[in-house]
C-alpha cells in the first residue's frame, strides 16, 4: 500500500506542487519572522555587549512612573550626594562616584529640525573620564558650560564636526553650544544600538537633564580588590532598600538592550500575523485540493477497497501523501524563510545607524515550528476529505463515477453551531472586560462557520453573479461550471472571503475612527491654528514658554491656550494626564461640554476627566483619586467634573502648578491659537512660525492639517492591512488556479466534446476565465458582507475609545471588488491556456 501511495503521489506532481505552495508561504512567514527576530536580537546584544564593563555596580532609584507611550520617557529620580556617600560606606566598595545620564537631549540639525532618531535613545550626560570603552576621536572634553562633546554616530547623522555651533533641546528650552569633541566606542563603533549622546559639563548636565544641580542619575560603585560582586550587590540592596536598582555592568547593558527591542517585537508580531493569515487561508486551499484529488480518485480507491484495502489503509494512504507534501513544503518554506529573514534583518538594521547585523542564525525553534506547522496543517487539512471518502461504498462509486456529492447536512449543522458560538464569543469579547482572546477565537470560529455554510448560498449566488458574464455560449458555460459543484466553489471562494473579510473589517473600523475624528474636530475645535508635534512625538515635543508669550502679543492673535501632556501612575496602572496654563481658554478653544459636575474652573487639588476615563476608572464627581507624577510625591485629588469625550482632550486634567512641579517637562507640548475677527490667517501663521523657530519639534497647523495628521495614523494601519490582503489574495490565486487546473483535468473529456462541436480556443479561454472571475467575485462579495458586519460591530464596541460614528470605506470596498476581478483573471490564465491547448481527439478518448 505504501508503494502504491508513493507512485500515486509522483503521478500528480502539478496538483501537489500547487497544494504545497500554500504551506510554503505560511512556513516562510513563520520562519522568516523568527529568523529576523533572532538575528536582530543577537545584533543588539552584540552592540550593547561590554557597554558598561567599566562599571562594577550601578545604583539608581527606580522610576516613579513607567511611561506607557512609545514617544514618552520615564524620568530618572535624582540622587543626592548623601546617597553617593552612603554607597561608598558599604563593605566591599572601594569608591563611589555620581553619574549624570538621562534621556531627552535632542540635537537641532543644520536644517533647523531635530536630528531624526535612529532607533536608540537620546542621552544627555555629564562628561566623565573616558575608559577603554570610549575614546575621543577628535577635539577635547567639554571644559566650560558652553561646550559639548557628541558621539560619532550623532556627528555623522547631523553633519557636525568640532568647532560647529549646535542647538540642544532638553528639559529646558533651546540652548546653543560649541561642539568641542567627538567620541566613539570600542570595536570602532560610532554608537551603541543607534543611541545619540550629548556630553555636557557636570553642572550643566545636572541642570538640563535632572532639573537640579548637585543631583545624580546613578552611582558607580567600584569594588575593593577581592570583593565578591554578588556579595556587595546583596549588601547594597539591603542597605538601600527596594526603591533602588542595584545592577552589575552586564545587567545594566542587558536592561538597555531589552529597552531597545520594542520595534523588533512589533515587527515580529506583524510578520507572525501575516503567517497566521497565510496558514488559516491555506488550510482551505489544502482541504479543497485533497477533496478534488480524492474525488477524482474515487474509482481508483473503490477498486482498492474491492480488492481488500480497508478504510484505515485508505485514510493512511491519503495521510502519507499529505505528510510528504507537508514535509517537502516545510523544508522549502524554511529555506525561503531564512532568505527572507536575512534580507529583512539587513533592511531593519539599515534604518538604525551603527547597528551591525550579526551573523545569520537559524534558531532551533524556527526549525521545529516550521515543520510542525507545515506537516500538521497539511495532514489535518487532508484528514477530513480522506475520512469522508472512506465512508463511500465501493459499488456506489464504481457505478456513479468521480463526482459524488452529498447533502453535507453535518457540515451545515457544524457551520451553524460554530457561527453561533463565534458570534457569542465576539459579543462577550467586545462588550466585556479583557476580551481580546475571546475576540480572536470568536473571529476564527465565525470565519470557519461562514465557510462551512457557504455551500448553501454558493449555487444561487454564483448563478446571479454569472449572469453578468453570461452573454454568449462561453459565458453561459462558465457560469454553469462555477455552480455545478457548490461545495468546491464555496471552499475555493473561502480563501478570498477570509482575506477580504479581515481587510474590510479593519478598514471599516479605521473609516469609522477617521470619520469620528474628523467630525469631532470640525465640531469642537475653535482654534484657527494649532502648534503640535508630529504623531510620533505629540507628548514629548516642547515649546519655549517665552516664545508663546511673544506670540500672544502678535497683532491678530486673540488668545493662546497652551498644554503639556505626560503619564502618571494611578493604582497599578498608568494614566494619561494633561495640564493647561489657562483652563478657561482651554475649555473654550476645545469646545468641551459638561457631562457631570462642573468644568467651568479647575481649583487646586481637583481634577477633571472625560467620560470614557471616568467610566474606565469607575469614578464619579466627588470621588478621590491618587496620582503619582514623574517627579515628587503622590498627590490626592477630588474629581470636580466630567466632560464629554473629545478627540482633542482625553484623560485626567490636573492644575498647571502641579504639572510644573511633577511633570516630565515644565514646557508646554502643544498650543492653540484663536485669531481676531478679520485677521489674515496666512500672515499670522508666518509670524507664529518665526517666533517658534527655536521649538522645532512642533509645527503650526491649520484645522484641516490637524485632521490630516490624525488621519495619517489610520493610513499607516491601512498600509499594514493591504499587506494582509496581499497575502490572502496570493493564496486565493493559488486556490483558484488549483481548482481550475484540477477541474479541467476532471472535465477533460467534456472539454474535448465542446471543442469538437465548435467551441474555439478563444471561447474556451473565456469560459474558464468566466468561471474563475465568478468564483473570485463571489468570495470577495461574501468577504465584504462578513467583514463589514464584523467591522461595524467592533467599531460600535469601541465607542469608549472615541469612535462615535460608524462609516463604511466605500471607495476601498469598490477597490477590493475590482481587485477580486483582477485576481480571477490572473488565476485563470494558466488553466485557460492549458484547456485551450487540449488535443481534441485525445481529450475525447480520455478516461
Amino acid at each position: 500500500m505504501l508503494k502504491f501511495t508513493l507512485k500515486s503521489l509522483l503521478s500528480r506532481k502539478l496538483r501537489l506542487v500547487l497544494s504545497g505552495l500554500a504551506v510554503l508561504l505560511a512556513v516562510m512567514f513563520v520562519s522568516g519572522s523568527m529568523v529576523i527576530k533572532d538575528t536582530l536580537n543577537r545584533s543588539i546584544d552584540a552592540q550593547f555587549a561590554g557597554a558598561h564593563d567599566d562599571i562594577d555596580l550601578h545604583v539608581a532609584l527606580k522610576p516613579r512612573v513607567k511611561s506607557a507611550a512609545s514617544d514618552d520617557v520615564s524620568v530618572v529620580p535624582p540622587l543626592d550626594r548623601a546617597t553617593v556617600d552612603r554607597v561608598a560606606r558599604v563593605s566591599g566598595v572601594a569608591g563611589a562616584s555620581g553619574l549624570v545620564r538621562a534621556e531627552g537631549a535632542r540635537v537641532i540639525g543644520k536644517d533647523g529640525k531635530v536630528v531624526p532618531g535612529t532607533g536608540g535613545p537620546r542621552y544627555g550626560e555629564s562628561w566623565r573620564e573616558r575608559s577603554e570603552l570610549t575614546t575621543l576621536r577628535s577635539g577635547h572634553e567639554p571644559r566650560t558650560d558652553a561646550e559639548v562633546a557628541i558621539n560619532a554616530g550623532l556627528a555623522e547623522k547631523a553633519g557636525l564636526k568640532v568647532g560647529d555651533r549646535v542647538g540642544v533641546l532638553t528639559n529646558e528650552p533651546k540652548r546653543t553650544f560649541v561642539v568641542v569633541g567627538v567620541f566613539g566606542f570600542s570595536d570602532d563603533r560610532d554608537s551603541i544600538g543607534g543611541e545619540q549622546t550629548v556630553a555636557f559639563t557636570e553642572p550643566v548636565a545636572q541642570r538640563l537633564m535632572l532639573g537640579r544641580t548637585g543631583g545624580y542619575s546613578g552611582v558607580r560603585a567600584t569594588l575593593a580588590p577581592g570583593a565578591s560582586v554578588a556579595d556587595v550587590q546583596s549588601s547594597l540592596a539591603r542597605e538601600l532598600g527596594p526603591r533602588y536598582d542595584v545592577l552589575t555592568g552586564k545587567q545594566l547593558a542587558e536592561k538597555e538592550s531589552d529597552e531597545s527591542r520594542g520595534i523588533l517585537d512589533m515587527m515580529g508580531t506583524l510578520l507572525l500575523g501575516f503567517a497566521g493569515v497565510s496558514v488559516f487561508v491555506g488550510i482551505f486551499l489544502i482541504v479543497n485540493t485533497f477533496s478534488i484529488i480524492i474525488a477524482q480518485r474515487m474509482r481508483e480507491l473503490a477498486l482498492l477497497r474491492a480488492l481488500g484495502a480497508s478504510r484505515k489503509q485508505m485514510i493512511g494512504s491519503v495521510l502519507v501523501e499529505s505528510f510528504v507534501v507537508g514535509l517537502v513544503s516545510s523544508a522549502l518554506g524554511l529555506a525561503a524563510g531564512i532568505g527572507v529573514g536575512a534580507v529583512g534583518a539587513d533592511m531593519l538594521a539599515s534604518s538604525t545607524d551603527g547597528l551591525q547585523v550579526a551573523a545569520l542564525g537559524v534558531p532551533a525553534g524556527a526549525v521545529v515550528v516550521s515543520f510542525a506547522v507545515g506537516i500538521l496543517v497539511t495532514m489535518l487539512a487532508a484528514l477530513f476529505p480522506a475520512v469522508r471518502a472512506s465512508k463511500v461504498a465501493p459499488i456506489a462509486v464504481i457505478r456513479a463515477g468521480a463526482t459524488q456529492q452529498g447533502r453535507h447536512r453535518k457540515q451545515t449543522w457544524a457551520g451553524a453551531v460554530l457561527l453561533g458560538l463565534g458570534v457569542l464569543l465576539l459579543g462577550l469579547g467586545l462588550f466585556g472586560a479583557d476580551g481580546a482572546s475571546m475576540v480572536i477565537v470568536g473571529v476564527l470560529l465565525a470565519f470557519i462557520g461562514v465557510s462551512l455554510l457557504t455551500p448553501l448560498i454558493s449555487k444561487p449566488s454564483v448563478e446571479v453573479l454569472g449572469a453578468l458574464f453570461a452573454r454568449g455560449a462561453p459565458g453561459a458555460l462558465g457560469r454553469r461550471n462555477s455552480a455545478r459543484n457548490p461545495r468546491r466553489t464555496a471552499i475555493t471562494a473561502s480563501a478570498m472571503m477570509i482575506g477580504v473579510a479581515l481587510v474590510t473589517a479593519i478598514s471599516t473600523v479605521a473609516a469609522s475612527a477617521e470619520d469620528s475624528v474628523t467630525q469631532d474636530i470640525n465640531r469642537d475645535l475653535k482654534a484657527d491654528l494649532v502648534a503640535l508635534g508630529d504623531a510620533g512625538s505629540a507628548a514629548s515635543a516642547t515649546i519655549d514658554p517665552a516664545a508663546l508669550a511673544r506670540v500672544a502679543e502678535v497683532p491678530g492673535v486673540r488668545s493662546v491656550a497652551a498644554a503639556t501632556l505626560d503619564t502618571a501612575k494611578s493604582g497599578k496602572g498608568s494614566q494619561p494626564v494633561a495640564a493647561w496654563q489657562d483652563w478657561t481658554k482651554a475649555r473654550e478653544v476645545l469646545g468641551l461640554r459638561t457631562a457631570d459636575g462642573t468644568i467651568e474652573t479647575l481649583a487646586p487639588r481637583t481634577v477633571l476627566m472625560n467620560e470614557s476615563t471616568a467610566k474606565s476608572r469607575d469614578a464619579e464627581v466627588g470621588d478621590r483619586i491618587t496620582l503619582q507624577f514623574q517627579r515628587g510625591e503622590a498627590r490626592t485629588y477630588r474629581v470636580a467634573g466630567v466632560f464629554a469625550d473629545s478627540t482633542l482632550s482625553n484623560g485626567v486634567v490636573v492644575p498647571w502648578t502641579d504639572a510644573e512641579a511633577g511633570f516630565r517637562s515644565k514646557q508646554p507640548s502643544q498650543a492653540y491659537f484663536q485669531l481676531a475677527d478679520g485677521a489674515d490667517e496666512s500672515k499670522a501663521r508666518a509670524r507664529i512660525d518665526a517666533l517658534l523657530k527655536d521649538s522645532p519639534e512642533v509645527t503650526v497647523k491649520t484645522r484641516g492639517e490637524v485632521i490630516e495628521m490624525f488621519s495619517g495614523a489610520f493610513a499607516t494601519m491601512l498600509a499594514v492591512v493591504q499587506g494582509l490582503l496581499g497575502v490572502a489574495m496570493l493564496i486565493a490565486v493559488l486556490g483558484i488556479v488549483n481548482t481550475l487546473a484540477l477541474s479541467i483535468l476532471e472535465r477533460t473529456r467534456e472539454m474535448g466534446m465542446l471543442r469538437a462541436i465548435g467551441l474555439s480556443r478563444g471561447q474556451t479561454v473565456r469560459m474558464i476565465m468566466t468561471e474563475s472571475v465568478v468564483i473570485s467575485l463571489f468570495g470577495a462579495l461574501l468577504g465584504l458582507v462578513v467583514g463589514s458586519v464584523l467591522g461595524l460591530a467592533v467599531a460600535r464596541a469601541m465607542e469608549d475609545q472615541g469612535i462615535s460614528r460608524l462609516a463604511l470605506p466605500w471607495g476601498q470596498l469598490l477597490a477590493y471588488l475590482i481587485g477580486a476581478v483582477v485576481v480571477g483573471v490572473i488565476a485563470s490564465l494558466a488553466p485557460a491556456r492549458r484547456g485551450a491547448r487540449l488535443n481534441v481527439l485525445a481529450a475525447i478518448s480520455h478516461g
